[in-house]
């Protein structure tokens, strides 16, 4: 299946979605948003690497900043940070990776580079958001993309991210269900969890007022039907 230009979702949202699907659908599907300390810096983060017309060459590696990608058969668009453009090595490429560019000679290896606020998660959110900019890039440029990196603001830290199997399907499933809920603009429920107290969301959403209305549901579902 393709999708056409109509349907591309945001690539930023991939990370709310493993996050919280509901703050997922308030942010795209209801158009809710609302900032707190946490998103503010993130986002100032992001405006220091936010360069369109940006591109510099050192040492043979060609760096681009706020590169657009999209990808037709993801159904994702947005903008990757960062991409590096590494000079392919005197030996043999392996097969389908590699790519030329504009005014360049010889092949070069891209790996896109996501700028985050913090540290490094314990979930995969940034790593299948970085993942899926690479698979954008692989279908825009016919290439293979091994790996990229993830670079984090509290730890000055570039973390080397592998795309796996598994890290490329994760991004195949998240595609599939995010274009499900949003052509059905369907708002899902979930349970409280930690992150909630962190969410900027949290006072749209009411993840308190959620469940004890669904704990009435079933409270009045379960005598009636008894």
């Amino acid at each position: 299946m393709e999708y056409t230009q109509d349907d591309l979702l945001p690539l930023s949202g991939i990370q709310h979605f493993l996050f919280c699907r509901r703050q997922w659908a308030l942010i795209h599907i209801e158009q809710q948003w609302k900032e707190n300390a946490l998103t503010a810096e993130g986002r100032i983060m992001h405006k220091k690497v936010d360069d369109p017309f940006f591109t510099e060459t050192r040492n043979g590696v060609i760096t681009a900043r706020s590169v657009p990608v999209a990808s037709y058969r993801l159904g994702f668009s947005g903008v990757c940070d960062v991409v590096e453009f590494f000079p392919s090595p005197p030996a043999p490429l392996p097969a389908g990776e590699g790519c030329r560019l504009p005014s360049r000679e010889g092949l070069y290896l891209p790996a896109p580079i996501e700028y985050k606020r913090g540290k490094e998660k314990r979930d995969h959110s940034d790593e299948t958001q970085l993942c899926a900019q690479a698979m954008c890039l692989e279908e825009m440029l016919s290439t293979h993309i091994p790996r990229g990196y993830l670079f984090y603001g509290e730890t000055r830290h570039r973390v080397e991210i592998e795309f796996t199997p598994e890290l490329r399907t994760l991004v195949q499933d998240m595609s599939a269900e995010m274009h499900n809920y949003f052509s059905r603009g369907y708002t899902p429920k979930v349970k409280t969890h930690k992150g909630c107290r962190s969410c900027s969301l949290a006072d749209i959403c009411l993840p308190v007022l959620q469940e004890k209305v669904i704990a009435a549901s079933k409270y009045i579902k379960q005598n009636i039907e008894g």
